[in-house]
């Protein structure tokens, strides 16, 4: 069984190594501000997962150049993709978002643009823009869905109906673009067949899928049932065993952006393991070899 990593993406697309620089547009949400909500989603720190981007404060050229130097110190990639992280980064007018996004992939080491949003909040002004960005150098677009089970979906506070990602990753392919979707494995009282039925959805759907595992953070509402003992989360054997199981029903066209994630070690609660870098992915790869899981490109219809 092969799976088709992001780095092995990047190379075959770019020609070389690319890493992505993480990007604050200073933007808010609408499940954030009144409009939906005003507690945001159950698991979403207070930096709207944006804890590892750059301070809103500088410019997106002066947080290009930031990323680039911290890169510098583990790599000589000349080659970066522009990312904006936190919160939801097409809430905004479309003058802003034309400014921001136009500023980014400017930059000639820029290669591609990456937009992470929530997909009630693509409009058909938000979308021509995009479609008009595209044309000038790669766009993909990030989607938070997280899990298709409504259930699930109304305890996490996510505030839209799964029929509003299906119709953004279709206005989305009708433009050209690419789509990335989330997927939290993990999530309380969600079985591993949940989880997999998710996967499974999403990946007749998306181009791009990242594997989430669930972090438990202080000043989360997540927090409060976690302490209440309403919920236990993953143990690192029973993570690797689902990501398996993931990857052996994801279709083989379909790129891995993310097999795990790091919680910011300064408000990760639960579970501890996962700070380990080093050892969820030795265990990670471990498992592999014993599912007989390899990354590369052999699979059928590639």
């Amino acid at each position: 069984m092969y799976y088709y990593s992001l780095n092995e993406y990047l190379k075959s697309t770019f020609g070389e190594k690319v890493y992505k620089i993480s990007l604050n547009g200073g933007m808010t949400c609408p499940n954030r501000d009144g409009t939906l909500s005003d507690k945001g989603c159950i698991f979403c720190s207070r930096g709207g997962s944006g804890e590892f981007s750059a301070s809103s404060g500088l410019s997106i050229t002066e947080q290009i150049e930031e990323g680039k130097q911290k890169i510098a110190a583990k790599s000589d990639c000349k080659k970066f993709i522009a990312y904006f992280q936190p919160f939801t980064n097409t809430y905004a007018n479309k003058s802003y978002l034309r400014k921001v996004f136009t500023e980014a992939i400017g930059n000639p080491e820029i290669v591609a643009l990456s937009i992470a949003t929530r997909p009630d909040c693509l409009g058909e002004d938000v979308l021509k823009l995009i479609e008009e960005l595209n044309t000038i150098k790669p766009v993909w677009v990030e989607l938070g869905l997280q899990t298709i089970h409504r259930k699930t979906a109304d305890y996490i506070r996510r505030c839209y109906e799964l029929e509003v990602y299906d119709t953004a990753v279709n206005n989305l392919h009708k433009i050209g673009v690419t789509v990335i979707t989330h997927v939290i494995l993990g999530l309380p009282f969600e079985t591993k067949d949940m989880m997999l039925k998710t996967v499974e959805y999403v990946g007749q759907r998306t181009d791009g899928i990242k594997l989430q595992l669930l972090h438990v953070l202080q000043n989360t509402d997540l927090l409060y049932d976690y302490n209440a003992g309403k919920f236990s989360t993953l143990s690192l054997e029973e993570y690797a065993d689902i990501l398996c199981d993931c990857i052996e029903i994801l279709p083989s066209n379909v790129v891995i952006h993310r097999l795990t994630g790091d919680g910011d070690k300064k408000l990760l609660v639960a579970p501890m393991w996962s700070a380990d870098k080093k050892r969820v992915l030795n265990t990670i790869n471990k498992a592999f070899n014993e599912r007989n899981i390899i990354q590369g490109r052999k699979a059928k219809g590639r």
